[in-house]
């Protein structure tokens, strides 16, 4: 038998954290955290060539035609897929 946590789950493994953001596709859903709490979701828009930068078009209700937005690093978020 197999120790607790030892396997992810499909689901788990999907959802994991993304460390390397510039391993994003284009058209890609993720959440974006800050302090463990999810504070937008989207679809990956742009990547910028450092991988310190995504812009996402934001998903969601009270999300404007215009829901695009800018998230860094360097402010302590990060990403995982959703």
């Amino acid at each position: 038998m197999k120790a607790r946590g030892a396997v992810l789950s499909k689901r788990s493994a999907h959802s994991a954290m993304v460390s390397d953001w510039k391993t994003l596709k284009v058209g890609e859903r993720v959440e974006v955290l800050k302090h463990a709490h999810v504070i937008a979701t989207g679809q990956v828009e742009e990547i910028s060539t450092s991988g310190n930068v995504v812009w996402l078009e934001r998903l969601g209700q009270g999300v404007t035609e215009e829901g695009k937005e800018l998230f860094m690093k360097s402010d302590g978020v990060s990403l995982r897929r959703a």
